[in-house]
């Protein structure tokens, strides 16, 4: 059963969410405070694919939630709910480890299409079925069947989202890849969002792999195209 647990203050709202989902096949849980989230999802060991987290919450916000619960797993998908469309409120739910953000108003079909992305991903780092070969690129080692990525033996905390980039980028190492490119890869062809989603997971991407952020030599900028991975055989 795929398990989802969703966090909105606004009745109706909460219940329209919940209807649809129930309707897509998944198993609800829902909750309309952040305290209560943290606690349901310590009550059920964490068993839930995916989180659903409105921003504007009573007590703990949304982002402090995301932060928590992200803390707790690398693998639960995280969803960001908002009904304002000021960037530093995508930016921010991005940079705090959700997968994604769905802004208020949105339709059904949109929303489902939203979490199906995510719990497909989700099923992927969990499955362990990846048969590809573990690839090298100077002091990175990336594991397709563990879905790990080591940096001089270290294994960096990654989420689903940033190991799928990574993969993405050491299996085409030293080529450009446009935005639009990356978008399609990780998010899917049928991606209802805005394309910067990929500039904050690189950003956020950085801040892990790179010895110096601001002045990257791993993920390198192709100015008004992409990105590219300065691959090391």
């Amino acid at each position: 059963m795929k398990k989802i647990l969703i966090c909105e203050d606004e009745d109706v709202i909460r219940d329209f969410v919940v209807i649809n989902l129930e309707r897509a096949g998944y198993d609800v849980t829902d909750v309309s405070n952040g305290e209560d989230a943290l606690a349901v999802f310590d009550k059920h060991g964490g068993d839930f694919d995916i989180a659903l987290l409105d921003i504007n919450l009573p007590g703990i916000d949304g982002f402090s939630v995301c932060k928590q619960l992200r803390k707790k797993s690398a693998t639960l998908g995280i969803i960001m709910l908002s009904a304002k469309t000021q960037e530093m409120d995508k930016v921010g739910g991005l940079m705090l480890g959700a997968d994604d953000y769905v802004t208020k108003p949105f339709s059904p079909s949109e929303l489902v299409a939203r979490v199906d992305a995510i719990h497909r991903r989700v099923n992927m780092a969990t499955a362990g079925t990846q048969k590809s070969k573990i690839v090298k690129s100077g002091e990175f080692i990336l594991n397709p069947k563990r879905r790990t990525l080591t940096k001089n033996e270290n294994v960096l905390d990654l989420t689903q989202v940033e190991y799928q980039i990574i993969e993405f980028f050491m299996n085409n190492q030293n080529e450009a890849l446009e935005r639009t490119k990356i978008l399609e890869e990780v998010w899917g062809d049928k991606y209802y969002g805005d394309i910067k989603i990929v500039d904050v997971n690189i950003r956020r991407l950085r801040m892990k792999i790179e010895d110096e952020p601001s002045s990257p030599k791993f993920i390198v900028t192709i100015w008004g195209y992409g990105y590219k991975w300065n691959g090391v055989d």
